[in-house]
């Protein structure tokens, strides 16, 4: 049985979810509490040394630890719906805007957060390494959000998904980017139509509710 470790309050294995779901992967699922600190425990440590949500455990013991090994296992092993595209240049736009969805969006998020939250102290960066928090770098990471917020909408003018060629793997990781932000208290301006229109129109999938 394939088997996600999860965490349904984080963002990262919320794009696991939708990303499986959307491909009508089953799974079990084994949730991981962070706040409790479990993925720094030695019997999650056995598991995942990395100490990081999702991994996922393959029907045959194989273990991914990130949504980057996650996404592309899945595209293989359930190519329909295909969502890193279709033709080079699809594919290459997928590429492009989910590696912007990431950086720009789900970092700037987690640069805000990670720097200034007081449950986070030492805990700048996921991992089995505790780093100390930088203010700054919380401050920049709200600027960064709110540029990724234009950026985004600038690109949805005229399309229903990010890349011309339909839903992806790239609206995923964007639309858990634009969702997350309301824990660092940042939402899109009003005036931001089409990311607006973009999000309302993903809450009609079933996916969305993972």
């Amino acid at each position: 049985m394939i088997t996600l470790y999860d965490c349904a309050t984080a963002p990262s294995p919320r794009r696991a979810r939708i990303l499986l779901a959307e491909k009508g992967i089953a799974h079990a699922t084994v949730q991981v509490n962070l706040l409790r600190g479990e993925q720094l425990g030695q019997a999650y440590r056995a598991i995942n040394p990395l100490c990081t949500v999702p991994a996922l455990r393959l029907e045959d013991g194989g273990l991914l630890t990130d949504n980057a090994g996650i996404a592309a296992w899945a595209e293989a092993w359930a190519p329909e719906p295909p969502l890193t595209g279709v033709t080079p240049l699809g594919k290459a736009e997928v590429a492009s805007w989910q590696w912007r969805a990431e950086f720009e969006g789900l970092m700037a998020v987690a640069e805000a957060l990670r720097n200034s939250s007081p449950a986070m102290v030492n805990r700048a960066l996921p991992g089995p390494v505790d780093y100390p928090q930088i203010p700054e770098l919380a401050q920049r990471g709200l600027v960064r959000l709110q540029q990724f917020f234009v950026a985004l909408d600038a690109q949805l003018a005229g399309r229903d998904t990010i890349a011309a060629e339909g839903f992806s793997i790239a609206d995923i990781t964007a639309v858990v980017a634009v969702d997350f932000a309301r824990v660092v208290r940042v939402k899109p301006g009003e005036e931001l139509a089409n990311l607006h229109r973009w999000r309302q129109a993903l809450a009609q999938r079933p996916s969305m509710t993972l």
